[in-house]
């Protein structure tokens, strides 16, 4: 397949890249930077809330994936990260890209039917503003009938580990494991995101992936 990943230098989006690369697919890295985060892999600079320049990109693409993370400059994140998805979609729109998989967040996550894990108290002030982002960037897809997209929340925890192919897949569901750890590494929830790249198993929905 050939994906064009936006936000591909980052913690999760170098690891989406690596996975996809290695299992053969035509990856496009696209960051603000420009710089590949794969030996061998096609990068190139662009803003991902700049819609035509998404269309340009996108076009002839399979499927066109975001690992886009919210401002963190010490201003609001909310507004710009909507209007970084808002974009995203009109360019994959444009495109005439039928697919879209985004790299999303934890905070979303029910602890309890309708019981967020970032309204509970304890949660850390300092990640609220990123997750209400990533949280209003769900409300919007949720609105979408087109593109055919796909939500994919982390563990609470991500971080750079080892590649095992082992983990669960899950919904809204906050999920931990048996030390109540909620906890995945950024390499097998690349290996959760390629898998549902290919076998697009969760269509308009979000999926969360965890130990």
């Amino acid at each position: 397949m050939k994906l064009v990943l936006f936000g591909a230098t980052g913690m999760v989006g170098s690891r989406i890249a690596t996975e996809a690369s290695a299992r053969g697919h035509q990856v496009l890295a696209v960051s603000r930077s420009g710089q590949s985060p794969v030996p061998g892999v096609t990068a190139t600079a662009a803003d991902a809330a700049d819609a035509a320049k998404v269309a340009d990109l996108a076009r002839g693409a399979d499927a066109v994936a975001s690992a886009c993370v919210p401002p963190r400059d010490g201003s609001d994140p909310r507004g710009p990260f909507l209007a970084l998805n808002e974009g995203l979609v009109a360019g994959v729109r444009a495109a005439g890209v039928g697919r879209l998989l985004v790299v999303g967040g934890a905070g979303g996550l029910e602890v309890a039917p309708g019981q967020a894990l970032s309204d509970q108290p304890g949660f850390p002030e300092a990640y609220l503003p990123e997750a209400l982002a990533h949280r209003d960037a769900l409300a919007y897809y949720r609105t979408l009938d087109d593109p055919d997209w796909t939500y994919i929340s982390p563990a609470a925890e991500i971080a750079p580990g080892k590649r095992t192919g082992r983990f669960r897949v899950g919904g809204d569901a906050f999920m931990t494991d048996d030390q109540g750890r909620s906890f995945v590494s950024a390499e097998d929830y690349a290996v959760a995101f390629v898998d549902e790249l290919e076998q697009h198993a969760h269509p308009r929905t979000r999926m969360s992936v965890a130990y």
